[in-house]
C-alpha cells in the first residue's frame, strides 16, 4: 500500500466522465434469446463497466446457480450454440451463433444464489451482479485483474455501495475484509472527488 500511495497522482489521466460515457455504448450479446428462462446476471468485464470506467473484454460471462447449470446448458444448446469445454470454476465455455464466446460460470459457493436472484438492471436491459456481490466474486478468483477492477471499482463507488460491499464480504470472505480496506483507499486516489 505504501508504494502506491507514495507514487499514486490522484486524478491523473482520463476524466472519469469521459471514460463512464464511453462505455454506455460498449453491448453484451443477445443473452435473452440465449438464456431465455434461466435466472442469471451478467458478470466478468461486462459487468464492471456498470461499476467503473470500460476495460477491454473479448467474451461474456454469466452467474447462474449451480442447481440452474444443466438447464442453462441445455437452453444454449437448443438455441443452437456450442459447448466448447467445462470451466474449472463450475461451469462451462460456449460459442455463440454470431461467434462470440460465453462463459456460464456456476461456481459452488453460498452466497451465488443470492447475487442471481438480486440483480441490478443495465442500460441494455440485461440483469447485471451489483457491485457487493461482483467484489465478492473476484476476491474469490483473486487474479491480478481481478483485484485491480476491485481497487478501480470501489474508487469510483459512493458510501453506500462501499458499506454494503463491506457488509457482504464480511458475511462471507471475513478475511478479506482488511484487504478490501486497502483496495478502497486505492481506488480513492484515483479520482480526485471522491
Amino acid at each position: 500500500m505504501s508504494i502506491a500511495e507514495r507514487l499514486a497522482k490522484p486524478g491523473s489521466g482520463t476524466h472519469p466522465q469521459v471514460l463512464r460515457e464511453r462505455t454506455r455504448h460498449y453491448g453484451a450479446p443477445d443473452l435473452g434469446k440465449h438464456l431465455a428462462g434461466i435466472p442469471f446476471v451478467v458478470v466478468g468485464g461486462l459487468a464492471t463497466r456498470l461499476y467503473m470506467p470500460e476495460r477491454m473484454t473479448l467474451d461474456t460471462d454469466v452467474l447462474v446457480s449451480a442447481a440452474h447449470l444443466a438447464e442453462a446448458e441445455q437452453t444454449l444448446a437448443k438455441t443452437g450454440c456450442r459447448r466448447l469445454g467445462p470451466l474449472t470454476v463450475g461451469g462451462s465455455t460456449w460459442l455463440l451463433p454470431d461467434g462470440s464466446s460465453l462463459d456460464v460460470l456456476a461456481p459452488a459457493e453460498p452466497w451465488v444464489d443470492e447475487a442471481v436472484a438480486n440483480p441490478v438492471q443495465g442500460l441494455d436491459g440485461l440483469p447485471y451482479i451489483t457491485l457487493p456481490s461482483l467484489v465478492l466474486m473476484k476476491l474469490a478468483a483473486g487474479r491480478v485483474q481481478d483485484l485491480a477492477d476491485i481497487t478501480r471499482m470501489l474508487g469510483g463507488a459512493g458510501e453506500a455501495d462501499l458499506q454494503s460491499t463491506r457488509l457482504l464480504v464480511r458475511r462471507w470472505r471475513r478475511r478479506d475484509s482488511e484487504d478490501l480496506e486497502s483496495m478502497i483507499r486505492l481506488g480513492k486516489l484515483e479520482y480526485p472527488d471522491g
